[in-house]
């Protein structure tokens, strides 16, 4: 009996703390003490946020394209080069010609453009290229920062391709003389004679180019025939004679050149002045030559093409094939010719 009712009075016990501990957890205390706990995390300050990408500005510049997340590098910028000699004769001005209906200067032969004014010169050569003048030349020209327009004929143009693109890489303009420097007044020519000695001349003096030449053209000989003058202003090329002839070709001396354009020049007071850089004495005249036109305040224009000349295709086809030779031998040359005495 005694035992029995010990059990029931633990029971009642347990019981009762039970209900204590329940009432513990789900009091009014203990949800006010979390809604204050809730309240004060809300009440403390915010970490501050990741930082923004800046904003883009809204400059008034038209967007013309998008940049890529990674930019690909872009290609060094070759610096123009300083002209190292600080007396130089330089270019005074570059004119740009439309050759458009085939336009022609020099007043041997046109009298209508009258472009430069007194002491203004444009340097010309003919018949370019050719070893060891052409980039004596060159050099002058360089050592003088100064430009000059080339008129290459067509197989010289085929023979030492690489010596014409040194003329191109420099800066110079370069038209075309025809392909052999035939005489295109001479009465055994017919039309399309005529025609095949500037087409072909045309597309050879491209295809050792790389690149279409400037649509500038002069006579061999300044023998300008009427319908050859006319096909050029059909094909938008204009025709170069000159105001003052420098007859290297008779000289006998590079003395001689300088005095004979000098003396023109101080007569003329300025023009276009034809030379061949295909000649020996005149690829030894231009340093001095230079000089002296630097001395004497003469100031050089340089003249270049609005657009490239457009050569036929059928032409260009044929130079192809024409100046294709084929290869004889592999061999090095040091195998083939040997020097045996000295």
């Amino acid at each position: 009996m005694r035992n029995a009712l010990g059990l029931m009075l633990m029971s009642v016990v347990a019981a009762a703390l039970l209900a204590i501990g329940g009432w513990f957890w789900t009091s009014p205390a203990r949800s006010s003490a979390k809604t204050q706990a809730i309240a004060a995390a809300q009440a403390a300050p915010a970490p501050p946020p990741a930082p923004a990408k800046p904003a883009v500005r809204n400059d008034p510049i038209e967007v013309t394209g998008s940049i890529p997340e990674k930019a690909p590098l872009a290609p060094t910028p070759q610096p123009k080069q300083a002209c190292a000699n600080p007396d130089a004769l330089g270019v005074s001005r570059v004119v740009e010609v439309d050759t458009t209906g085939g336009p022609g200067f020099g007043f041997e032969h046109f009298k209508q453009i009258d472009f430069l004014a007194d002491k203004e010169v444009v340097l010309t050569f003919d018949d370019s290229p050719w070893p060891v003048n052409t980039p004596a030349v060159l050099k002058a020209l360089a050592d003088q920062c100064t430009k000059a327009v080339f008129f290459s004929i067509g197989k010289h143009a085929s023979f030492h391709p690489e010596i014409l693109r040194q003329v191109a890489a420099a800066g110079h303009t370069v038209g075309t003389h025809t392909w052999s420097h035939a005489n295109l007044n001479s009465k055994k020519l017919t039309e399309q004679t005529v025609k095949d000695e500037i087409e072909k001349g045309n597309s050879a003096v491209k295809l050792a180019l790389g690149t279409a030449p400037a649509p500038f053209f002069r006579f061999p000989e300044l023998q300008h025939n009427p319908a050859a003058m006319s096909y050029l202003g059909t094909r938008n090329i204009a025709m170069f004679s000159t105001d003052l002839d420098s007859f290297d070709f008779r000289a006998k001396s590079p003395e001689q050149v300088i005095n004979t354009v000098m003396t023109k020049l101080e007569k003329q007071g300025k023009g276009i002045i034809l030379m061949h850089d295909f000649q020996k004495h005149t690829a030894e005249a231009m340093p001095e030559l230079l000089r002296r036109l630097k001395a004497g305040g003469y100031k050089v224009v340089f003249m270049k093409p609005k657009a490239p000349m457009q050569t036929l295709p059928d032409y260009d086809e044929a130079m192809m094939k024409e100046m294709k030779l084929p290869v004889a031998t592999a061999r090095p040359v040091n195998t083939i010719v040997q020097t045996v005495s000295q």
